[in-house]
């Protein structure tokens, strides 16, 4: 498993599908994008539609955020290569389907990474038993202040704890920092 990690617009995602063509050329492999972003306004499905136009059109694409452990035991016979973009979309899309409409400001945020962990344990397990190459992106946000709020500070618990794991787990870990990748593992 290789995790790339860096801030937004860092060039994360152009790393990750670099990585993906290099492995997937190297045995001849098909590649499966799992993209986790919801296109919740107008401004979000221009992005979405921008990100398609980067991938090869060859590749497959599979939408979603829920039980992508089990996608990825599904799947990962089929394609030499699995990215998966990104973790902390995933968590952000999870969140909000488990807090529903109550306030953010009164979430059990202990009850909500309970929830979560299992989750995560699951997909790190398929990764690991998996026989594709598989590839994750995620946000490094542990770089600026403390958030103000407490859904903000607690997504900032969560994500980074969730990055600590799966960074545990990877063969490699790539930071990327203004287009430059950093490998910081492997």
């Amino acid at each position: 498993m290789i995790l790339i990690t860096g801030g937004a617009r860092s060039g994360k995602s152009h790393l990750a599908e670099r990585i993906a063509n290099q492995k997937a050329a190297t045995c001849e492999g098909k590649v499966l994008y799992i993209a986790t972003s919801l296109a919740t306004d107008d401004e979000m499905s221009r992005r979405i539609e921008q990100h398609k136009l980067t991938r090869p059109a060859q590749w497959r694409t599979h939408e979603g955020y829920r039980q992508l452990g089990n996608e990825i035991r599904q799947q990962s016979a089929f394609f030499a290569v699995v990215v998966l973009e990104c973790i902390t979309t995933m968590l952000t899309n999870l969140i909000f389907d488990w807090a529903g409409d109550n306030d953010p400001d009164y979430l059990d945020y202990l009850a909500l990474e309970r929830w979560l962990e299992p989750q995560i344990d699951d997909l790190l397990k398929a990764c690991a038993g998996s026989q594709s190459e598989i590839i994750i992106v995620t946000n490094e946000l542990g770089c600026g202040i403390v958030p103000e709020y407490p859904l903000a500070r607690h997504f900032l618990d969560i994500a980074g704890r969730v990055n600590q794991k799966l960074a545990q787990q990877a063969n490699e870990v790539h930071l990327v920092v203004s287009g430059i990748d950093v490998k910081i593992k492997g």
